[in-house]
C-alpha cells in the first residue's frame, strides 16, 4: 500500500495549503485503510460505477487513486461535482500513463518476437492532459492537474509483477486474454525487461505515474475568465517590446 501512503501524504500536503476547513469530506477509494487517519470524520465510500454520494453533501470529495479502474472516468467526475456544495473541492489521484512503461514494453516486446502479436496486458491509463480535460467536462471550475513521478526498483519482473497482485493492480481490461500465457513468454519478457531497465546492484526500474487533479464546484465568487478581446493593455507593452508595422519587435 506504498503508493496509497504517498498519495495520502500528498493529498494532507495539498489540504493544508487550502485556507479552508472542511466540515462535510468524503473520500473514494477501494483500499480504506490507508485513508482513514487522513480526515477521521470523513465518510469512506467504495469506488463503485454509481458512488453512494447525495446532492450537494460534501465540501469536500477525495478520488483515492482508484479511477484508472473506472469503466466511466468522466461519469465519476461528474458525480463527484455532483455531491459538492457549491465552492467545494475535488481532490483525486490516479494513475497516469507513464505508469509501468517499462513492463508494458518489455511484454509487448517478447510477445512480438516469440508469437508475431500482441495482446493488452497492463491496463492503458490516461496522460495529464487528456485527464485534465476530463475535470472540465465535469464541469469543474479552475481545474489543475499535474504528476508525480515514483521510480521504484525491484530484484526482477516476477517481484514486481507479485506486488502489484498484492496491490490489487493486476489487469482486470475486459478483453484481456482468458487463457494463460504461453510458458515461454514472462522468462523472455523479463530477460528484456532486465536488459532495457536496469537499475543499481543488479535490479530493475518500475516507474509509477500519478496525475492529482484539482477542481471546484463553480460558485460566483470564483475566479473568471475575461471575455476575449477585453483587454485593456497590449501584450507588447506588457513585454517591454517596441511595435512598429503592426508586428512585436
Amino acid at each position: 500500500m506504498f503508493l496509497h501512503e504517498e498519495s495520502v501524504a500528498e493529498i494532507e500536503e495539498r489540504l493544508a495549503e487550502v485556507n479552508r476547513r472542511f466540515t462535510a469530506p468524503a473520500i473514494i477509494t477501494a483500499f480504506p485503510d490507508p485513508w482513514r487517519n487522513l480526515l477521521p470524520d470523513a465518510r469512506i465510500l467504495p469506488d463503485d460505477p454509481v458512488l453512494d454520494l447525495q446532492p450537494e453533501a460534501h465540501d469536500l470529495v477525495i478520488h483515492g487513486l482508484g479511477l484508472h479502474w473506472a469503466n466511466d472516468p468522466v461519469g465519476q467526475l461528474i458525480q463527484c461535482r455532483r455531491a459538492l456544495r457549491p465552492d467545494g473541492l475535488f481532490l483525486g489521484v490516479t494513475f497516469g500513463g507513464q505508469t509501468l512503461h517499462e513492463l508494458r514494453s518489455s511484454l509487448a516486446q517478447a510477445e512480438a518476437a516469440l508469437f508475431g502479436g500482441l495482446s493488452p496486458r497492463v491496463l492503458p491509463m490516461g496522460e495529464i492532459r487528456d485527464l485534465g480535460g476530463l475535470l472540465q467536462r465535469a464541469g469543474f471550475s479552475l481545474p489543475v492537474a499535474d504528476v508525480l513521478t515514483r521510480r521504484v526498483t525491484y530484484r526482477t519482473m516476477f517481484h514486481l509483477i507479485a506486488d502489484l497482485r498484492a496491490m490489487g493492480e493486476t489487469s482486470a481490461l475486459a478483453d484481456r486474454p482468458r487463457r494463460p500465457a504461453p510458458r515461454a513468454l514472462f522468462p523472455e519478457a523479463a530477460q528484456l525487461y532486465a536488459e532495457h531497465f536496469p537499475a543499481d546492484e543488479g535490479r530493475i526500474l518500475a516507474t509509477f505515474s500519478m496525475i492529482v487533479l484539482t477542481g471546484w464546484a463553480p460558485h460566483e465568487s470564483q475566479q473568471k475568465p475575461l471575455r476575449p478581446g477585453s483587454a485593456i493593455t497590449r501584450l507588447a507593452d506588457a513585454l517591454g517590446k517596441n511595435q512598429g508595422n503592426g508586428k512585436v519587435n
